[in-house]
C-alpha cells in the first residue's frame, strides 16, 4: 500500500501486481508515476471517486493511502465490475476529467 510500495511491487515477479488502485486526490506528480509504472509493466490503472484517507479506511490503515495493488486474482474479479473505466496506457488525466 502506498506509492512507493506500489512501485516497488510492480518490478516483482513472483507476487505480480495484476492491477492499481489510485486515490481520486492523489498528486499530479503521484498520478504520473503511477501512471507511467503501470504502463511499462502492463498493469491496469484505476483512478478511484475515493480520496486517499477513504482509500486508507477501505485497506485497514489509519491514514491516507495513495495507491493499493492488487496481487489476488481472485479479489480483483470481485472488484472488477464496481470499477471505474480503466485508464489508457499512458493517459495522464482521470476518465472523467
Amino acid at each position: 500500500m502506498g506509492t512507493p510500495m506500489v512501485c516497488e511491487a510492480l518490478r516483482d515477479k513472483k507476487n505480480p501486481v495484476i492491477a492499481v488502485l489510485e486515490a481520486s486526490d492523489t498528486s499530479e506528480n503521484t498520478h504520473k508515476k503511477l501512471s507511467d509504472k503501470t504502463a511499462f509493466y502492463g498493469v491496469p490503472l484505476y483512478r478511484l471517486t475515493a480520496d486517499t484517507a477513504k482509500l486508507g479506511r477501505a485497506v485497514g490503515k489509519t491514514g491516507a493511502v495513495a495507491a493499493v495493488g492488487v496481487t489476488d486474482e481472485n479479489l480483483y474479479k470481485a472488484l472488477a465490475d464496481k470499477l471505474p473505466p480503466r485508464e489508457a496506457v499512458g493517459e495522464s488525466e482521470t476518465p472523467n476529467e
